[in-house]
């Protein structure tokens, strides 16, 4: 335990910001997960939906440091694929 108070302030500063980058990366997760479930019933609308909210996370997600830039690319375009192998 640190003894000095900037350091008592960083470990709280630092605890805050890994719990909103727990709760953002867990929610990525679903939102991809739901994605994944809609591709999965062949259900072209709600892929499209949940395709839409996917990727706009995915971006928040990157901006915010969460996930890195090529990493957020590369989901995004697997994730583009599975969505046009869909049948109409």
């Amino acid at each position: 335990m640190p003894n000095i108070k900037s350091a008592k302030k960083r470990v709280k500063v630092i605890s805050t910001k890994t719990l909103r980058n727990q709760m953002l990366k867990s929610n990525l997760k679903t939102v991809i997960k739901k994605f994944e479930s809609a591709v999965l019933e062949n259900d072209k609308a709600k892929a499209q939906e949940a395709f839409t909210v996917a990727v706009k996370r995915i971006d928040q997600a990157t901006a915010k440091g969460i996930i890195k830039k090529n990493t957020a690319s590369r989901k995004k375009s697997q994730m583009a694929l599975k969505l046009n192998k869909i049948s109409a």
